[in-house]
């Protein structure tokens, strides 16, 4: 009876999470990266909060227009130029480097905007902070995806995107706060202002204090600090011959070895047909997270608001940290249903949602309004809002970063995942300065263009989104190069996996498996490696594997 291939499920801790030492401390620092979105958000919804907020515009003189369109877009801009350079940071200077650099420009950014005394200060506050993003934004998923723990990274990735709610709700809690305290002063909007630069000043000081990516490690020929990385955090401090380790060492150094990549060029992302395809296939998710309706809430929540009939100040501001529930939803049930389906779901949803369009009874409800002043269409309309979004955020809001960066391999992940970001800050951009002169002009009736447009993005998740759950970093990265591929990084990993544990039962006969692992996931044949009775006939079977394979041990 043949062997089934073993899988990294096979070296896994299957204990709870919270009983592996080494997986206990890593999570904890990856709380810091985490942080980065919820910066985001915050800053996003601090920008939100700040418009509804009488004091800040009466200090700034109620822009409107073409104004309001700049301040709203500068963030974006500033992304757009800084978004193009953090890559080659990423991969030169290191992830936890480059995360404290986008720190330190945030930090600059965010107190230039609270000393602001003119609107054109203001804008260019809102720019530097943008260009510090683009930086935090580019490191900070990508050392979590590449330092996480193997069966957590697609959970902790998801829950990445998802604090961005964690800093909307703050940010509406301290405007709220702040207007409560402060009322129409200046003060109402500098206090919401200054508070923004907490998390980026933890993340400048205390990122130093967590390890640095074992990918870009071994990327940089550094394979043993690499490994010690691993062994610590993965294999609870133990041997670096760990079984564990081992595997994933030998997927990332074959990984390593067969990918394509530029020094100093953009080229690489797009210079083989599966680049190509994951490109376009990234890029789209890109789009669709922005282009998805979601803009005309998320940005100008208190003009939407308005439309509708809802213009108290606490009300506004309490309606925007609703959609978080679903986004920690979906990211919990990622590894569960699988990226593809949790898609599908939130496609499927956006459209259709009980036999009716959710969008569409927006759009309905918010005509009604409009045009007759109907009470009862505008109590309506809030709650859809949420049942669209609820469908929305179970999808785009985890799995943008999560899948995003599992299809990429190591050596274009930086780029393309700046690449993709380019997209995301251009897409986000034109719904900042394209929606308000759109929903001055044409009122409710712009919601139909999305409405049209959900239908695009189903077909598109049915045709080119594929399923990558229950796989390494590396084999998820291969799927997109035909299936031989894959099928070598899973080899490579199963044979050095094999290999150390041949080596242990040779020398160690009475070593077992690892205690967390159960007797029936052991579905490795060692008898014949323990029986050969010849040491050294076993050494000369090692030495004929493939260099990539090899492992020194200490005996």
């Amino acid at each position: 009876m043949a062997v089934p291939p073993c899988t990294i499920t096979d070296f896994i801790h299957r204990d709870w999470w919270w009983k592996h030492r080494g997986i206990l401390i890593l999570n904890l620092f990856l709380i810091l990266p985490l942080l980065s979105a919820a910066v985001n958000g915050l800053d996003s919804s601090t920008l939100n909060g700040l418009q509804i907020l009488p004091g800040w515009q009466e200090y700034f003189d109620r822009p409107q227009g073409k104004t309001l369109g700049l301040i709203n877009s500068a963030e974006g801009i500033g992304a757009l130029i800084g978004t193009p350079i953090s890559p080659f940071c990423s991969d030169f200077v290191g992830r936890r480097a480059t995360l404290a650099l986008g720190s330190a420009i945030m930090l600059a950014g965010v107190l230039t905007q609270s000393l602001a005394t003119t609107v054109h200060i203001f804008i260019t506050a809102r720019g530097i902070i943008g260009i510090g993003l683009a930086f935090s934004y580019n490191a900070a998923p990508l050392l979590i995806s590449e330092l996480a723990y193997p069966t957590q990274r697609g959970k902790i990735t998801s829950v990445f995107n998802s604090l961005w709610y964690l800093g909307s709700i703050v940010s509406a809690w301290i405007c709220l706060g702040a207007y409560t305290q402060a009322g129409d002063s200046e003060w109402s909007w500098r206090i919401p202002s200054l508070v923004q630069a907490g998390i980026p000043f933890l993340q400048m000081v205390l990122v130093w204090f967590i390890p640095e990516s074992p990918r870009y490690m071994a990327a940089k020929g550094l394979e043993s600090r690499a490994a010690r990385i691993l062994t610590q955090y993965h294999a609870n401090g133990g041997d670096e011959r760990d079984p564990l380790v081992v595997y994933e060492m030998a997927q990332i150094r074959h990984a390593l070895k067969v990918e394509k990549g530029g020094a100093f060029s953009y080229w690489p992302c797009f210079s083989t047909p599966g680049n190509r395809r994951r490109m376009f296939t990234v890029m789209g998710i890109a789009i669709f997270s922005q282009w998805s309706g979601n803009g005309l809430v998320s940005y100008y929540i208190g003009m939407v608001l308005d439309g509708v009939g809802i213009t108290s100040t606490f009300d506004q501001t309490v309606y925007k940290w609703w959609p978080s529930a679903s986004a920690l939803t979906g990211a919990m049930l990622v590894d569960k249903l699988g990226r593809r389906k949790v898609f599908i779901i939130s496609n499927a949803g956006m459209l259709v949602s009980r036999n009716a369009t959710a969008f569409s009874m927006w759009t309905l409800t918010t005509a009604l309004f409009v045009e007759s002043q109907n009470i009862a269409a505008a109590r309506a309309t809030v709650p859809l809002i949420f049942v669209y979004f609820f469908f929305y955020d179970f999808a785009y809001t985890p799995l943008l970063v999560t899948y995003t960066l599992e299809v990429l391999p190591y050596k274009i992940r930086a780029r393309a995942w700046a690449i993709t970001n380019m997209v995301l800050w251009s897409t986000v951009a034109f719904n900042e300065f394209v929606n308000p002169w759109a929903l001055n002009a044409l009122g409710w009736k712009y919601y139909l263009v999305y409405c049209g447009w959900l239908v695009i993005e189903l077909i598109f998740v049915l045709l080119f989104v594929i399923e990558t759950k229950g796989r390494t970093l590396e084999e998820t990265s291969a799927l997109f190069d035909g299936e031989k591929l894959p099928q070598d990084i899973l080899e490579s990993g199963e044979a050095a996996a094999k290999m150390t544990i041949g080596r242990q039962q040779l020398f160690a006969p009475d070593l077992r498996v690892r205690p967390e692992q159960h007797s029936d996931d052991n579905i490795f044949e060692l008898k014949a490696a323990v029986q050969s009775g010849s040491s050294s006939s076993s050494w000369t079977s090692l030495k004929s594997q493939k260099n990539e394979f090899a492992v020194g041990f200490a005996v």
